[in-house]
């Protein structure tokens, strides 16, 4: 499946503009991967510059995704800061807030793309997750305000 993944894969990379001052990278192809009766999902990354790293750890959540299935709400280790300096080291499959609800659906001539977001956070915001539930992690970011592309945001749990 990973060499399926990696033959359809691309990553689309959109620069800051009206509508956001982030970056975002988008992969493209990876619903056809795991995609049921035309289904599938593909993933946002929203960063504060623009970097081979966030295509990388992209392309390693759709590989991940190819062989473990993500659905909202799942989350993994990257092993490592996503951006120097910050204490994000997982990837937390949400809705893509910061784009608004337009992005989520995404009607494509096979079917149709879930866009999900791959938010970075912390493995103490994870276990305070898996303690008391998504709903009550996604308050605390609406409480703490956390700007998500900030590599350097504190941890709210």
């Amino acid at each position: 499946m990973a060499s399926e993944t990696r033959a359809r894969l691309r990553i689309v990379t959109v620069s800051p503009g009206p509508r956001a001052d982030s970056w975002a990278y988008i992969t493209a192809g990876c619903w056809s991967t795991v995609e049921t009766d035309g289904h599938g999902l593909e993933f946002v990354l929203s960063t504060p510059v623009r970097g081979e790293r966030f295509a990388d750890l992209l392309a390693m959540t759709a590989y991940y995704h190819a062989d473990h299935h993500l659905h909202l709400e799942h989350s993994l280790s990257i092993g490592e800061p996503w951006l120097p300096g910050s204490h994000c080291d997982h990837l937390l499959i949400s809705l893509p807030y910061l784009h608004g609800p337009d992005l989520e659906h995404c009607p494509l001539p096979d079917g149709r793309a879930r866009i999900l977001w791959a938010l970075p956070v912390t493995a103490a915001e994870m276990a305070y997750r898996r303690e008391h539930g998504h709903e009550a992690l996604e308050q605390l970011f609406d409480e703490h305000a956390i700007v998500p592309t900030d590599p350097r945001r504190p941890s709210v749990a």
